[in-house]
């Protein structure tokens, strides 16, 4: 059985499409974990003890109404501010 050039052209470059998805493949699922380990933010944090646990987060108090006691604004948790640059 013999083989031309152009049977063999078509075989290797069916494989360089295939190991060019395989690679794709792989790089996808590495970039899955490395987001996956990020930490969630700060404003979908929605308990006191875990926005408190963080270092760059902050616990912001519910404001209600004196009067009525109706609460004005729920509490929430927000990132804290990034310290300014000092200029030199």
């Amino acid at each position: 059985m013999k083989i031309n050039a152009i049977k063999m052209l078509q075989i290797s470059a069916a494989a360089l499409v295939l190991s060019a998805f395989a690679y794709g493949g792989v790089s996808a699922a590495e970039k899955k974990k490395e987001a996956a380990a990020k930490q969630p933010a700060c404003n979908s944090l929605k308990e006191e003890k875990g926005c408190e646990a963080r270092d760059d987060c902050t616990w912001v108090a519910a404001v209600t109404d004196k009067k009525s006691g109706k609460e004005k604004r729920k509490a929430y948790c927000r990132a804290k501010p990034k310290p300014a640059k000092k200029k030199t």
